[in-house]
């Protein structure tokens, strides 16, 4: 178990991913700039993933989607939302931490949900900072 997140707060993040999509959710990582923690995955998956590599990314990707859309008429930075194969990844981000979450095929609707219900708890945790 990782330093980087109490385990009540873990259970909160899974709480609030597996209501806003059920059994759709495949994984959960929450992230800082220099360390990661697997809070969730899925039993019938394997943990084959470079999450190390995955981090890296999406934290490098945050910053420059962040910068390179400052002041636009898009408005503000809400959240990232990726198409593969085989599933989603959604990268929701604040200052300094985020998570990204893994589902299946899901509803827009159902992204929207999950980033709110998310962005609000790391909202709460970044006051709390």
């Amino acid at each position: 178990m990782s330093n980087l997140l109490p385990e009540e707060a873990q259970e909160k993040l899974v709480t609030v991913c597996r209501t806003a999509v059920g059994d759709s959710l495949r994984s959960l990582t929450y992230f800082s700039r220099f360390d990661y923690v697997q809070v969730y995955l899925r039993e019938d998956l394997e943990q084959e993933a470079d999450l190390n590599s995955f981090i890296g990314n999406e934290w490098h990707d945050f910053k420059m989607t962040q910068d390179a859309y400052r002041g636009s008429e898009l408005g503000d930075y809400e959240y990232t939302i990726r198409v593969f194969e085989n599933g989603y990844l959604v990268r929701i981000t604040v200052e300094d931490f985020g998570v990204f979450v893994t589902t299946d095929g899901i509803s827009m609707q159902d992204f929207e949900a999950l980033a709110a219900a998310t962005t609000e708890i790391l909202d709460e945790w970044a006051i709390e900072e």
